[in-house]
């Protein structure tokens, strides 16, 4: 993959999400393959998913799954939905940001700062403000924190190119890039690159990642 030319399509072109109908953290499944994750069956990003889901159970359920050893993307999807079941249930959305947070604050990890801003830049998308508890958070605040201790991470900044979407520019485009960059030798980060970005509207990322 030639990084100049990667470089340039992003500076020349603005990336725009291939999921235009809905917020961009929840509308559209990250393909985690094969990996655990919470239970789901629904089809719809609106949808809450597997209908016998106990909801009293997802933070210890979501915690139980984002091991040290669980890829960002599997992450990602995972508290995707926990947000969807979380959306119907108050006091499980409450409990799981809490504890998320104050293992963060307790761990001090990359890992843990990437979960609990990853988890409430999901709920500012899809919990109303009134009933939203992390109202008044900066998530992608605690994921710049995460990538500043993580080093680079091509599947973190994929997550930051999507928080940062509707702005601010420069920050999406740099990320946006950095993820490109690594999805040569991550094939999971490039096919959910090539399902949640085009370059344009007749070049899609698989495209510009499959040229030599």
């Amino acid at each position: 993959m030639k990084l100049r030319l990667i470089a340039a399509v992003l500076f020349t072109f603005f990336l725009v999400s291939s999921c235009f109908a809905g917020p961009p953290l929840l509308c559209h499944p990250f393909d985690i393959g094969n990996a655990k994750s919470l239970p789901w069956t629904g089809s719809g990003w609106n949808l809450s998913g597997n209908e016998n889901y106990d909801s009293r159970n997802l933070a210890q359920d979501t915690l139980a799954l984002l091991k040290t050893d669980t890829p960002i993307i599997v992450r990602m999807e995972t508290l995707r939905r926990a947000t969807l079941y979380a959306r119907k249930d108050p006091q499980a959305a409450k409990e799981l940001l809490t504890r998320l947070y104050t293992r963060a604050n307790s761990e001090g990890s990359a890992l843990a700062w990437f979960d609990a801003g990853y988890l409430v830049e999901t709920y500012h998308q899809g919990i109303n403000t009134g009933q939203n508890p992390a109202t008044g958070l900066d998530g992608y605040a605690l994921v710049k924190k995460a990538l500043a201790l993580r080093g680079h991470d091509a599947e973190m900044e994929f997550a930051a190119a999507l928080m940062t979407l509707n702005g601010p520019q420069k920050e999406h485009a740099l990320h946006t890039q950095n993820a490109m960059a690594g999805a040569k030798q991550d094939p999971l980060l490039a096919r959910n690159l090539a399902g949640h970005f085009m370059v344009n509207e007749t070049h899609t990322v698989a495209e510009v990642l499959s040229q030599k």
